[in-house]
């Protein structure tokens, strides 16, 4: 018995379970009042504008090298 069974695993094409099932369809997404009244403004009014990335002044980089005397003596 164990000798058939190492013979059928081994040719192709055969497998064990349902390898090659096809994908599960999504779910479609629960309807929320919040994203229809956006989805509606963006189409009458238009998207807004995108936001701006404020710099954190904690995580600003110090400069690596103390300015040398040529650039001090020219920036003024």
């Amino acid at each position: 018995m164990q000798v058939v069974l190492l013979i059928i695993a081994c040719q192709r094409g055969w497998s064990y379970g349902k390898m090659k099932s096809m994908a599960k369809k999504k779910k479609p997404k629960p309807f929320t009042a919040v994203e229809a009244v956006k989805s509606m403004a963006r189409a009458h009014i238009g998207e807004p504008p995108p936001g701006r990335v404020v710099p954190d002044r904690k995580k600003r980089k110090a400069e690596k090298h103390k300015p040398t005397l040529g650039k001090m003596l020219g920036e003024n």
